[in-house]
């Protein structure tokens, strides 16, 4: 709940600080003092976009800060998961706005001293504070809010099916992620198996073999330079054995000094080895001719040979720059595609087991699903009649309530239902979407009415109700004084009121007050708020029973009227009507 507000130059307030109590906090005052400031403020404090004329004038800036206490563990538990840590259970929230940043756009807000951002702000107050009035931050308002407390009243059976749904869900994403890597999603599968193929085919036909493609590089080199390899052949094959450019060859020449060689052994026995060396010379070039003659047949090779090598070699260089920068890595490559397509072909059973498992885990799903919605129809008719009965006491006797529970195909961790909260406040009028309807006194009535029916489901710890009595009087201004003294049993609640009804039953009583200063520069019109002593509230009740002149009868009247309000709230809580299943 919240347990002190302080407001600095917002509007018509220069310095304002209240002090809020559980219960029933009733706010009251003369219209114009400045009672709307209050909510303006609050609902700035909770991450609301401000009024233009938000700051004071003349002011700097505007600054609210709120105190707020927690004493519920799930509420704790919500907010440290956001990383929001409530130290002995308390809450500070602080939001300035600078002046010449009118409209909210360049505020500054912390939470126990830290910046955050405005949206974590709005995240964190929307499970502390609800308001309802012309300006509403209403979470009733929010579909999923509406399916939360549904579910709240449906109680723990619910509770137990909802939780057995997460742990089904759970099992089904782990079952799409498992189906997802063995068999891929629809086409993709399909596209990337024949991926796989057509990369592998194109590997098997490149058939590259180790070493290949140096031994062609090496040979294209020799076949690029044929004309030059030929002629210098030749010439030197004519050298040896005589031609057109030679008229000895050189057999022949060292053939006649073979000759003269012999004949000097003859003479000379000793110079026998120098004969040797010449027969063996002549040998080695008789070898040589003879390899420089079939090196001139090889010469004579297809002229289109050069073509497919050059072909070949193109083939091996777009293989390894597609699949592979080596011979090495296109073959691992090669046999990773193969592994590939065994492993779909094997995968098959697998995907056929996978789902199997899947069809089990929908009809699981949807079976429980089923019960969710069923349990949440039957408890939204008792709901639904329980807030018409109340609306009828709030004066709304021909207002109908109902919350609609209709199915959708897709499932989530709250089941395939959606569930919306229906109105139709007057005869003839259709039912449509609580949002939609505008009337700021009627919405508030309808949301007090939700609000005590559903009291025990909703967590939230404070409501603020900004004119929940517009257009009512007499009997049923009572009625929603009670009704708010139920809710207040509860929660914390802060009410603005002009009816003295709705005044006397509050815990603790706040008097709005709008006065003019007179300062240095001139007359300056400022808010206080006061709360009210004893012996003063019954001077209020009695100002707002019979008007600016309180008289000994109406101030006679108004202590009556708060001594019966207390006496009403003092007595056993049976006498009130009670929503949560109980009288």
């Amino acid at each position: 709940m919240i347990t002190s507000l302080s407001i600095q130059n917002v509007a018509l307030i220069e310095q304002v600080r209240a002090v809020f109590a559980a219960g029933l906090n009733v706010l009251t005052g003369e219209t114009g003092a400045g009672k709307s400031i209050i909510v303006d403020s609050i609902n700035f404090l909770l991450g609301e976009r401000p009024a233009r004329d938000f700051i004071r004038s003349g002011a700097s800036f505007a600054s609210v800060e709120g105190i707020i206490e927690i004493d519920d563990e799930q509420t704790l538990t919500a907010l440290s998961s956001m990383g929001v840590e409530a130290t002995d259970g308390q809450l500070m929230l602080e939001r300035v706005m600078q002046a010449g940043t009118s409209g909210g756009g360049k505020s500054t807000c912390r939470i126990n001293g830290r910046t955050v951002a405005v949206g974590m702000l709005k995240e964190v107050s929307s499970l502390l504070v609800d308001v309802h009035g012309q300006h509403e931050h209403q979470s009733l308002l929010d579909t999923a809010r509406q399916m939360y407390l549904l579910d709240q009243f449906c109680g723990d059976a619910l509770a137990v099916q909802k939780d057995l749904l997460s742990t089904l869900l759970n099992k089904y994403r782990e079952n799409e992620r498992e189906l997802k890597s063995v068999a891929g999603i629809g086409n993709e599968r399909t596209e990337q198996i024949d991926f796989w193929r057509h990369q592998l085919q194109e590997i098997e036909a490149a058939a590259l073999k180790e070493g290949e493609e140096e031994t062609l590089s090496a040979r294209r080199n020799r076949l690029g330079g044929l004309e030059a390899l030929s002629e210098n052949t030749r010439r030197a094959l004519a050298l040896l054995y005589g031609g057109a450019e030679s008229q000895y060859s050189a057999l022949d020449q060292v053939g006649r000094a073979v000759s003269c060689v012999t004949e000097v052994v003859k003479l000379d026995a000793e110079k026998e080895q120098l004969l040797l060396n010449l027969n063996e010379a002549t040998a080695q070039l008789s070898d040589v001719a003879a390899e420089l003659r079939n090196y001139i047949d090889e010469l004579d090779t297809d002229p289109q040979e050069l073509e497919r090598l050059e072909a070949r070699l193109d083939i091996i260089y777009r293989t390894k720059k597609k699949h592979g920068p080596t011979f090495e890595a296109v073959l691992k490559k090669q046999e990773l595609l193969q592994n590939n397509l065994n492993a779909v072909e094997n995968s098959e059973g697998e995907i056929k087991r996978l789902k199997a498992i899947k069809r089990g885990l929908v009809k699981e799903i949807t079976t429980v699903c089923d019960a969710l919605s069923a349990a949440r129809t039957q408890h939204a008719a008792r709901i639904s009649a329980q807030i018409c009965e109340v609306l009828r006491d709030l004066g709304m006797p021909n207002a109908r309530f109902e919350i609609s529970v209709t199915r959708k195909t897709a499932f989530t961790s709250d089941g395939n239902d959606n569930v919306d909260f229906m109105i139709s406040p007057n005869p003839g009028e259709p039912m449509k979407l609580l949002r939609r309807i505008a009337s700021g006194g009627e919405m508030s009535r309808i949301m007090l009415a939700i609000k005590t029916v559903l009291a025990d489901a909703d967590r939230i710890p404070t409501v603020i109700f900004d004119e929940v009595d517009a257009g009512i009087s007499g009997r049923t201004a009572q009625q929603v004084a009670e009704k708010l003294a139920v809710i207040s049993r509860r929660r914390q609640i802060l009410c603005i009121t002009h009816l003295p009804q709705i005044a006397a039953m509050a815990d603790t009583h706040f008097y709005i007050e709008k006065n003019a200063e007179q300062t240095k520069t001139g007359t300056r019109t400022v808010t206080s708020v006061l709360a009210l002593p004893n012996e003063k509230i019954a001077e209020e009740l009695a100002r707002l029973t019979g008007g600016a002149e309180i008289t000994d009868v109406t101030l006679d009247a108004a202590r009556e009227m708060k001594a019966l309000a207390d006496r009403l709230k003092t007595q056993d809580h049976t006498r009130y009507m009670r929503f949560d299943g109980k009288k």
